[in-house]
Order: structure tokens, then sequence, then C-alpha cells
């Protein structure tokens, strides 16, 4: 029997539920600092059109958009089943929360520089890794070297690279991470995918998480509430995993019976009587006359 003090809550509902709290910053803070590979401290959580708690909320969805200590924001997205035009939908994220935090009039150095992270419970495309980075550069056609822009910054002068301004975005595949967790970031993808924390773990962040996050701190009404939410998803993945069975197996009958037809032209075309070619193909003997 699995030890209640060893449980802890998914990652989705933390984050819908429990991170947004000052008090619990720490977690989120934890897995950003992995992720960036510097601190990371977030001063606010500010308002986005996914920061909902209400039963209406879209259930695939949740996420939280924050201000780190240095003026920038991070948005962090957990997406628990395929959507279309998902990297559409990440990139107007994106572009709106630049537009929302910046003030009419403003000069255009006020344009915060925005990361974007999105935790993918699906298979997004192709690809053998479990984490993906994206961000903009500038290379010479012709000599193949990187731009830098000239900016100035509190009276000086200085060359800043593009990808100091332009957004990033990191693609976290969760059910791609199949690795014996050793580093820290492997550690958070070991919790994002089993909800595992090793008894010792040193990364940022999942120290808080085994103190914030256990299921037994739940009281009776939000034990409730997550065990709705985990049959919803195992229900939801059932549904999915069905429609996907149905979907081959349509195909295969699609395939068969093109295979059928494609026999009868062969014999129909070396002479074969109709109702013997009936008789191998199992095709009627109206559909062999129409071939």
């Amino acid at each position: 029997m699995e030890d209640e003090n060893n449980k802890y809550i998914r990652f989705d509902w933390a984050v819908k539920r429990i991170l947004r709290d000052k008090a619990n910053f720490g977690v989120l803070e934890g897995l950003i600092t992995v992720l960036l590979e510097e601190p990371v401290h977030i001063v606010e959580i500010l308002e986005s059109e996914g920061n909902q708690e209400e039963p209406t909320d879209k259930f695939n969805r949740v996420d939280i958009k924050a201000k780190n200590s240095k003026d920038e924001i991070i948005i962090v997205e957990v997406q628990l089943t395929r959507e279309l035009y998902y990297l559409q939908r990440i990139l107007y994220g994106v572009s709106k929360a630049i537009t929302e935090h910046i003030n009419l009039g403003d000069k255009y150095d006020q344009v915060k520089k925005v990361y974007s992270i999105s935790i993918l419970y699906f298979d997004l495309g192709q690809g053998s890794d479990y984490l993906y980075h994206g961000y903009t550069q500038f290379i010479g056609v012709h000599t193949h070297d990187k731009l830098k822009i000239s900016m100035r910054d509190r009276q000086m002068l200085e060359m800043r690279a593009p990808e100091k301004i332009f957004p990033e975005y990191y693609l976290i595949r969760v059910n791609q991470f199949n690795e014996v967790a050793k580093t820290p970031l492997e550690e958070w993808l070991d919790y994002l995918k089993s909800g595992r924390i090793k008894d010792d773990t040193t990364a940022p962040g999942l120290q808080e998480a085994k103190q914030k996050l256990q299921v037994m701190k739940m009281n009776k009404a939000e034990r409730q509430a997550y065990d709705r939410h985990i049959d919803n998803i195992m229900v939801q993945n059932d549904v999915l995993d069905t429609a996907k069975m149905e979907g081959l197996e349509e195909g295969r009958a699609e395939g068969r019976a093109e295979e059928k037809c494609s026999l009868a032209k062969a014999m129909k075309a070396e002479g074969l009587p109709t109702a013997t070619i009936a008789r191998i193909t199992g095709l009627s003997e109206d559909a062999i006359h129409k071939l």
C-alpha cells in the first residue's frame, strides 16, 4: 500500500489551486530556476485569462503568469491533452503578455522579456528529447555571425544579443521522460510525470514541494475536489485512448477494403470470372463490375 506521507499533489492541480499563494512561490521558483539555470525570485502573480478557479474553466489547461525580480514576465502553462495549433496559441499568449504590460505612451525600452514554459502531457510533433528550448537569433546569411544590437542602458552604450530581449520558449514533454532522476531537472521531470519526490532531494523547489504538496495535508473538501480531478483525467484519457483505438481500427478496415479492391482489379485484368473473384475477395459481384 502506498505511503500517504509520500503522495504528492499533481503539478497541474497545484498550479491551479496552491502555487498562486505567495507562501508557496518557492515551488514554482525552483522549477523556473532549474530551467533558466539562474536563481529566480517571483515578486507577484499577474492577472491572466487562465487564472480562474471556476468549474467552467477549460479542463485541459491551467496556467500562471508571474513577474520575477528582474521585472521579466514568466508564463507557466500545463496542457493535459492535445490542442490544435498549440504553438500558435503559445505565441499569441506571449504576444498578449507583452502588450498587456506596456502602457500607452511608454517607450519601447519598457517592453518586458517573457519566458514561456509549457508542460505538455501529450506528444507534440516528433522529437526524442523531453525538453526543447527556443529563442530568437539573427544570423548573417553570408557571414553566419550572430547580430548584436547597440542599446543605451543607464546612459551607457552596450551591445545586447536579441535573445536577451525576445521571448524564450521551453517545451517540457513529460511523457517522453524515461530516465533515472539524477540531476535537478530530471528530478523535476520525475515529479511532473510520476508524482515522485526523492527523500533526499536538493533540487530547487522540490524541497518546498515535499512540505507544501503532500496529499495528506489536504482537508476533506480539498481532497474530494482533488480526487474528482484525478477521476476526470482518467476518464478523459480513457476516452482519448478509445478514440485512438477506434481510429486505428477504422484505418485498418479501410486498408483491408483497398487491398480487396486492388486484388479484385488484378484478377479481373487476368480474366478470372466475376463469381470466382467475389468468392476469393468477399466483394459483391456488383462492386466488382464497378471496378
